[in-house]
């Protein structure tokens, strides 16, 4: 069985992963309501702001490790003959923490005060507002790693 990272990875899949990571982000930042959802969609827009392709370039830089991170819950499902997107789903909490912990190093060693300065501010909600994100990026998952 190939490695979560191998298959998110692969050069003829990677591209079109990367897209569906970045509609992703876009959805989950739009269906954001209330007053947090306005600080969501005002420091999505001051990141995406920081220059043409920007989120796209993160996400591409981040997905190996993204992908490293989710591995070992993945191969659990995989292991345990489980629906992958039922697990991902039910671990919700774990991914969580897996994604927020590389997040939350590279926020720390940007050079740009723009990604700190949001990172800092959003990262209270972070875990939540990733949690509820797992559904579809459960999705994802199941799309191109089955």
């Amino acid at each position: 069985m190939s490695s979560l990272k191998d298959v998110l990875n692969d050069p003829q899949k990677k591209p079109a992963v990367v897209d569906d990571c970045c509609a992703l982000v876009d959805a989950e930042v739009a269906d954001k309501g209330g007053i947090s959802g306005l600080a969501i969609k005002a420091g999505y827009a001051a990141v995406k702001g920081i220059k043409p392709g920007f989120i796209k370039q993160v996400v591409t830089d981040l997905l190996p490790e993204f992908a490293d991170a989710l591995g070992p819950i993945y191969t659990e499902a995989k292991d345990k003959n489980a629906a992958v997107e039922t697990h991902l789903v039910s671990n919700a909490s774990r991914v969580a923490d897996a994604l927020l912990a590389i997040t939350d190093g590279k926020a720390q060693r940007s050079k740009s005060s723009v990604v700190k300065g949001t990172y800092d501010k959003l990262r209270g909600m972070a875990k939540k507002n990733v949690e509820h994100a797992v559904p579809r990026l459960a999705r994802l998952v199941v799309k191109y790693a089955g």
